[in-house]
């Protein structure tokens, strides 16, 4: 799929923009837009499976089965209370360790691939952090409402589903908007675990070139990234009038 991209997107533009690029940049533009390409793809696939993650374990957080509750608190513990890049390397340079033969073959096939870890650490990541973002708007609603839901003959989960998570969700979209953007920044950690991602590349670039420019051009088409979520996230709230 990476292959197909650089063939059909990042070489025509490169081609084209080169005579206005810094030399710098223009040689080795499609080195550039290929880690361009495989951040974007890896950020989208690890929010919405982060945003999944991170509903399921809100209302587990919330609701009043302990065994629940605790396994969720648990989890959301520990991917927030350790570095992202600890929890890369442990899963890499750990799990990923076992080897090809019994249980270990399963293990390698799944944590044996940096992209596989990196997407599944950051899936993992972002969901504690997120679910927390929604628990904390969900706390902050009127009880009433819960309440009058019962009253009205709503279980808990369809109160939920119809009432408190849709009002939930537009008030944490700022904070929410926040985690995405420091995910993006968060995933430049991958290409410590051979993941050719837009810093994976600038890496391999720079050891070529020694030049400091390098990154500055990696700065800049990381903030057209964190410019990109930042006008998804505005227009959202524009859409849902949130204040």
């Amino acid at each position: 799929m990476f292959d197909l991209m650089s063939q059909w997107i990042s070489a025509p533009i490169c081609g084209l923009a080169s005579p206005i690029l810094p030399s710098v940049f223009a040689n080795s533009c499609v080195r550039y837009f290929d880690g361009f390409w495989q951040t974007i793809i890896l950020l989208i696939l690890s929010v919405s499976a982060g945003f999944v993650l991170a509903m399921a374990t809100a209302l587990a957080r919330l609701s009043q089965r302990k065994f629940l509750a605790n396994v969720a608190a648990v989890y959301s513990y520990v991917f927030r209370g350790t570095p992202l890049l600890v929890q890369l390397f442990i899963a890499y340079y750990g799990i990923g360790s076992f080897g090809e033969e019994g249980l270990g073959s399963l293990l390698w096939l799944i944590f044996g691939n940096g992209w596989t870890v990196g997407l599944i650490i950051l899936s993992l990541n972002t969901g504690a952090y997120s679910a927390e973002i929604i628990r904390g708007a969900v706390v902050n609603l009127p009880p009433g409402q819960m309440e009058a839901a019962k009253a009205s003959g709503m279980s808990w989960l369809l109160a939920m589903y119809r009432i408190i998570l849709p009002q939930a969700f537009r008030y944490c979209l700022p904070a929410y908007a926040n985690e995405v953007v420091l995910l993006m920044k968060g995933s430049a950690l991958v290409s410590t675990i051979a993941v050719m991602d837009l810093m994976g590349q600038t890496r391999t670039i720079y050891a070529r070139s020694y030049q400091l420019e390098v990154y500055v051009n990696a700065a800049i088409m990381y903030l057209v990234i964190a410019g990109l979520i930042t006008w998804l996230f505005r227009s959202l709230e524009k859409r849902l009038k949130v204040g």
